[in-house]
Formats: structure tokens, C-alpha cells, sequence
């Protein structure tokens, strides 16, 4: 098979789409993850060019669901995954002042099953597929630096899985793979379009110097970087895709 295979979870819009679609359009296998949203993911299956593409499912909170998603991803790619995306998130809203007690511990859960633990389960898993040379990107935020007040479950999880993919960087370079992460600020997405809208929208595209907001394929072009066989030494970076909206 020609190309690389390639598992993204979360792929089936925003910016995990943009992300299949840029590693389809250079010749690569796409296996592309959902939980809940099949027609997105069959509509997106359908427009990727080249071959060898495959639609996985698993809720990332369930273990046993990952291992067989993982699984089906490799089977489906030609028997192995060159390279993981770990793009698939959730954000609740819970400002701590305004939120139960039970509450508070359910957005916490919910946030940290998907956006850390999930992902630490995904990446344990399509490991036994990964060949030396293998690539793992995840997809951060700039919440993990600057805070997340209206959902600090989520902040908290980014900033875990920046730790994660520094630990899996020194972990795993003695087999030959590189593990890096993008840490996006506000991307045109379904999950950001509320908040887009003015006049919230203006202040926020109004954060970067530039008067706007990342598009999709912005972020993909960079995770396609981190992935590829020249960005070996890249492996440990935490980089910052904001437009300068916010600086560490």
C-alpha cells in the first residue's frame, strides 16, 4: 500500500476533518474516528482523495472501546499505524462560582475521560501497531497555558496531555518515534461557532494582532509537519498556533 496509515480521532469535523483531508491530499491512508457522528465521518470518507481510507468508531471514555477501535484502525490501514492524531475533545461549561457540587465533579469527569485519559488509552493501544518511525501529534490548546475560567476541567486536560506527550517524547525515542503537540487558540470550528459570534466574536478575533481566528487547515499544515519524517527533532515541542494572541 502506498502512503502511511494514519488515525485521527475526532476526524470527522473541525479540526480533525481539516487534518484527514491534508494527509489524504499527500497520499496518505486516513482512519477516521467518531463517536457520535456517523454521517459526518461517512461524508468526509467519501471525499478524501486516494484509497485505502476507513471510518472507526469508539467513546473515548470507554477503554474497552478504544482498544477496539485501535485495533479495527490497524486492520483497516494494512495492519499498522504510522502516525496518531489525538485531536478528539470536549468542553463543558463550569465556572466554579456558578456551578453544584455535582456538577462540578461531572464536568470534571466527563472532561478529563475524553480530552486526557482517552487519549493516554488511545495512544497506548495504537502503540502495539506503530512501527519505529511512527509519529503521535496531539492537539492542545493555549487554555493550557493561560486558563481556562469558564471551563477549567479542559485547561487542566491540555495541560496533561502536554505533559503526556513530553513524558511519551523521552519514552519513546529509543524506538524511533517522535511525539509532539500543537496548541491551538480560538480555530473556526462547530465548537467554537457560538462563541464566534458577535460581539463575543470581536473581542475574540480582536486577541491576535491579526483580527482573527485560525482556520482548520492552519492547524493542519502544522500537525502534517510534526508528523512527517523531517520533524524527528521537533519531538518534546509544544507549539503555539495563536497569532500571537497569547505569548509565553
Amino acid at each position: 500500500m502506498s502512503g502511511r496509515g494514519i488515525l485521527i480521532t475526532g476526524a470527522s469535523r473541525g479540526i480533525g476533518r481539516a487534518v484527514a483531508a491534508a494527509f489524504a491530499e499527500q497520499g496518505d491512508r486516513v482512519a477516521i474516528h467518531h463517536r457520535d457522528s456517523a454521517k459526518e465521518a461517512d461524508d468526509l470518507l467519501d471525499g478524501l482523495p486516494g484509497r485505502g481510507h476507513a471510518v472507526v468508531r469508539a467513546d473515548l471514555a470507554d477503554p474497552e472501546q478504544v482498544r477496539h477501535m485501535a485495533d479495527a484502525a490497524a486492520r483497516a490501514l494494512g495492519g499498522g499505524i504510522d502516525v496518531l492524531v489525538n485531536n478528539a475533545g470536549v468542553f463543558f461549561h463550569h465556572p466554579i462560582t456558578e456551578t453544584s457540587y455535582e456538577e462540578w465533579q461531572d464536568a470534571w469527569r466527563r472532561t478529563l475521560d475524553v480530552n486526557l485519559v482517552g487519549a493516554a488509552n488511545v495512544t497506548w493501544c495504537a502503540l502495539r501497531h506503530m512501527p519505529s518511525g511512527g509519529r503521535i501529534v496531539n492537539v492542545s490548546s493555549r487554555g493550557a497555558f493561560r486558563g481556562e475560567p469558564d471551563g477549567p476541567a479542559y485547561g487542566a486536560s491540555k495541560a496533561g496531555m502536554n505533559a503526556l506527550a513530553q513524558s511519551l517524547a523521552v519514552a519513546l525515542a529509543p524506538r524511533g518515534i517522535a511525539v509532539a503537540t500543537v496548541a491551538p487558540g480560538f480555530v473556526e470550528t462547530d465548537m467554537t461557532n457560538e462563541h464566534l459570534k458577535p460581539p463575543r466574536g470581536d473581542a475574540i478575533r480582536a486577541q491576535s494582532p491579526f483580527g482573527r481566528v485560525a482556520r482548520p487547515q492552519e492547524i493542519a499544515a502544522a500537525v502534517v509537519y510534526l508528523a512527517s519524517p523531517a520533524a524527528e527533532w521537533a519531538s518534546g515541542t509544544v507549539l503555539d498556533l495563536n497569532g500571537a494572541s497569547y505569548l509565553r
